[in-house]
């Protein structure tokens, strides 16, 4: 009886220690998904609280399928009211992510192709590399995995699948669990107040991608981060309106000095300088690892993309590179007030 009992807590163990290991951000894998909806209903019927229901058919690990009840609705606001396939908040069923690769993810943010053109996925492939850039030069991130989409448009009478990429995005309050922190939400936070080293990584990468698209204050692209009583720090998400991304849409505010998304300019606001430099070195000493960033996703990518990626980036590094440029571009650019 005792060997029986040891035998079945052996086994339990490592089931439990298996299902720990395949959780749904720990892989790098694309994930294969089946999505069905009614894209009208999806603009139409929901809203902040209202959520349309739907399924979510994926590939476990083990290459079975399995088929998850969701609630869906339309998020974001560009991309919202300009994109054919709007963005998506999933929301699983109670009791749904229990026991499986969604295990802990039960709300998440699903980002579509903004189009049905044929250089769509591109963009989303780009804009996924964003986001593992972000990981490469700062600690506070959204963790992302890339997902290939078997979707149907119940809109459409032919009821014919099309195939798409996209990627998963983790929710705020997850990303608020992992650091013990919390998310701020409809706060007004002043740049100069966030945390100085996670301000200028931030700072860097959005330089770095050509994003101007973004506020601390107004908290538009940026969550902001409560780690404690007197730190916060910056959360940055949608990296479509970027130099780096460059999608057909792409436009800049009237607000910036610049004509094109594809220029670049500082947005930050001042800091010492001993530890702007400090985090120039920081960004210096990944060169290698963002290089190898788009390597890894070059095979969903066309080669003139992946050239154009490679010689975008490297155009920051010379810039960083040269003290007289980085001066100028970096130093002698940054912000003093709001």
């Amino acid at each position: 009886m005792k060997k029986l009992l040891l035998i079945f807590c052996i086994l339990f163990c490592f089931s439990t220690y298996a299902q720990e290991q395949e959780r749904l951000f720990d892989s790098e894998e694309i994930l294969e998904v089946n999505m069905k909806f009614s894209i009208k209903s999806l603009r139409k019927d929901t809203n902040d609280s209202t959520f349309i229901d739907s399924f979510l058919i994926y590939t476990t690990p083990e290459g079975t399928l399995d088929t998850l009840e969701v609630g869906l609705r339309a998020r974001g606001n560009f991309r919202k009211e300009n994109c054919y396939y709007p963005p998506v908040r999933m929301r699983l069923k109670k009791k749904e992510g229990k026991g499986n690769l969604f295990d802990g993810s039960r709300n998440l943010k699903v980002v579509f192709p903004c189009s049905s053109g044929r250089n769509a996925d591109s963009f989303i492939v780009k804009e996924f590399l964003c986001y593992r850039f972000y990981e490469q030069v700062s600690q506070y991130t959204f963790q992302t995995r890339m997902i290939r989409i078997n979707f149907v448009n119940e809109d459409d009478k032919k009821g014919e699948a099309v195939n798409l990429l996209g990627f998963l995005i983790e929710d705020d309050d997850k990303v608020a669990d992992r650091f013990d922190g919390e998310i701020l939400e409809n706060k007004m936070i002043a740049g100069m107040v966030l945390e100085d080293s996670s301000a200028i990584r931030h700072d860097l990468f959005q330089f770095m991608i050509g994003n101007t698209d973004w506020s601390s204050l107004y908290q538009h692209n940026m969550k902001i981060l409560k780690l404690d009583a007197k730190t916060v720090v910056p959360l940055a998400y949608d990296f479509d309106m970027t130099g780096m991304v460059m999608p057909p849409y792409a436009q800049v505010s009237n607000l910036v000095a610049i004509k094109s998304v594809s220029e670049r300019l500082y947005r930050g606001f001042c800091r010492e300088e001993e530890m702007m430099h400090s985090i120039r070195g920081e960004f210096l000493a990944r060169e290698d690892l963002l290089y190898g960033e788009i390597e890894r996703q070059a095979f969903l990518l066309p080669p003139s993309e992946v050239k154009f990626m490679n010689k975008y980036l490297k155009e920051f590094f010379e810039i960083l590179k040269n003290d007289r440029r980085f001066d100028f571009n970096i130093l002698s650019a940054c912000r003093t007030t709001e």
